[in-house]
């Protein structure tokens, strides 16, 4: 039988935090009454990522590897853990958990099909604030993400988002993003699927030691943007 909830941890060189992570993400689950697995996709990592990850998969079958190279962005990262797990409800949690495992409740009581965590419905949540660039960026960002992509989110880009197994397979085996557009895109097709997206403010800390580069990221971002809206009625055809 699947697990209940199943946790996708994408990782590029997270060796300095991928352990306190994972040992706090098991420390969770393993207090709650559902049953679990957590797969950790070493995105082309160069440091000792891959080996922290396998020392929990080694030692407990609840965790599971999966490491390639080269390094080939954490969209496509995303797509091939949702893809790999069987759960009933697959949850993306990014691995220097900016938003803590435990908000995982205020998505599921959403009660919707997708619940994504959002930075921007309450930013008292905001418990250490990023740099008033990076913050300013995203705001501008999400703008055209709403023009063009998915109104009424007012952060798509949270890496905090919950998936029921069914939406996940249906929507993440259409998505092609390998960069940082897979947000969008993924709730761009689950809309379009029909599913509802709540979106639920939750705690989040900022992490020094992003990998998002804000000029040459932000503006691959927009240019997938554009042409994923003049190719999605194409894509629902797939």
């Amino acid at each position: 039988m699947p697990p209940y909830l199943g946790v996708v941890v994408p990782a590029y060189n997270e060796e300095p935090r991928l352990g306190a992570t994972l040992r706090r993400i098991r420390e969770y689950l393993e207090q709650s009454s559902w049953t679990w697995r957590v797969v950790i996709v070493s995105d082309g990592s160069t440091d000792a990522t891959e080996r922290i990850a396998r020392e929990f998969a080694d030692g407990d079958n609840r965790f599971e590897v999966i490491a390639y190279q080269p390094n080939r962005g954490k969209g496509h990262a995303v797509r091939v853990g949702m893809l790999a797990l069987d759960a009933e409800w697959r949850l993306l949690c990014d691995a220097d958990l900016a938003t803590p495992i435990e908000e995982v409740e205020k998505l599921f009581a959403s009660g919707a099909p997708v619940a994504v965590g959002s930075r921007a419905l309450d930013r008292s949540r905001l418990e250490v604030r990023q740099p008033f660039y990076r913050e300013w960026a995203g705001r501008a960002f999400n703008k055209a993400v709403q023009l063009l992509g998915v109104r009424g989110i007012r952060d798509t880009q949270c890496g905090f988002k919950l998936f029921r197994g069914d939406v996940a397979e249906q929507v993440f085996s259409r998505c092609r993003l390998d960069g940082y557009g897979y947000d969008f895109e993924a709730l761009m097709l689950a809309r379009a699927f029909g599913h509802e997206i709540a979106e639920v403010p939750v705690r989040w800390r900022h992490q020094e030691g992003s990998k998002v580069r804000l000029l040459r990221d932000g503006v691959k971002m927009l240019w997938d943007l554009l042409i994923l809206r003049l190719t999605f009625r194409s894509r629902l055809r797939e």
